[in-house]
């Protein structure tokens, strides 16, 4: 027995160190090596492993300025929204995905969010049991609506900031919401709303103040927020000052309670503000 497995362990390696099946085994493995080696390279190539680009801010190019200079760094483009904003004229990126200064790699798509010529068509939402002009507007605010208040009127037999009359374009559409009534997105729509017997509050000083301050004094002097106007140099609300209010703020001036202050914003505090924010 045991001279049979010696015999055996002789003719393996008599077999294993012939010239022709070394040579053959040695060109296995390189075979195997090249191939290994050139599918690594190929997915490198493909997938452009560990390359990437910082991506630029297109925001404010027209369309076709932005899609021109993502495609000449090698970027895909798709339109993926558009939205109507009044003032700004149609085909104006802004926003954009990926956002500016992120790093993805050649060849990725940018997605445009761009301004369109017409306006959407909103409904106005019915009246029935929304007639509190607070809850109210901040439906039409959501909607992307300007609700304001106009006028006024004493009524003792409702409560306080309570639609009397809604207006669009100076034409009273009160019973028309009913039937289903439509505007434009952005249009402003006026009301007229019942008012409290105590009438007048001393106006804040909103300026140099930032956004939340503002709002929690125009809040406490029992006062609404009106439009908020951002200028070009706002990159975070939240963070925004106020350069200027209107009505102007006045020591010896009053507004009726529930009358709206708006506010323009800035982003960083106004130079006369000074440095303790007066």
């Amino acid at each position: 027995m045991w001279q049979k497995i010696r015999r055996f362990g002789v003719e393996l390696y008599a077999y294993l160190t012939a010239p022709f099946v070394v040579k053959n085994y040695l060109g296995m493995l390189a075979l195997l090596a090249g191939m290994f080696m050139l599918t690594f390279w190929w997915l490198k190539c493909y997938t452009n492993h560990g390359e990437s680009v910082q991506v630029p801010s297109y925001v404010g190019m027209d369309l076709r300025e932005a899609a021109r200079k993502a495609r000449s760094r090698n970027f895909d483009v798709a339109v993926s929204d558009s939205i109507y904003m009044p003032g700004k004229a149609p085909g104006e990126v802004i926003m954009q995905d990926p956002k500016a200064e992120s790093r993805v790699k050649e060849g990725r798509t940018i997605y445009f969010i761009v301004t369109k010529n017409n306006p959407d068509i909103i409904k106005l939402p019915d009246l029935a049991g929304s007639d509190d002009y607070d809850l109210y507007s901040r439906k039409l605010s959501r909607l992307g609506l300007k609700p304001r208040i106009i006028n006024r009127v004493a009524d003792p037999k409702v409560d306080p900031n309570t639609i009397l009359q809604v207006l669009y374009r100076n034409d009273t559409i009160t019973h028309d919401i009913k039937r289903g009534f439509t505007v434009e997105m952005g249009a402003t729509i006026d009301f007229i709303v019942s008012e409290a017997v105590t009438l007048t509050v001393s106006i804040p000083e909103c300026t140099c103040q930032t956004l939340d301050a503002a709002k929690f004094l125009i809040q406490t002097s029992e006062l609404s927020v009106g439009t908020i106007i951002p200028d070009g140099t706002v990159t975070d609300v939240e963070t925004a000052y106020v350069r200027r209010q209107s009505p102007k703020f006045d020591p010896n001036g009053t507004m009726r309670k529930g009358e709206q202050i708006d506010l323009y914003i800035t982003q960083d505090k106004p130079r006369e503000c000074g440095t303790d924010g007066q």
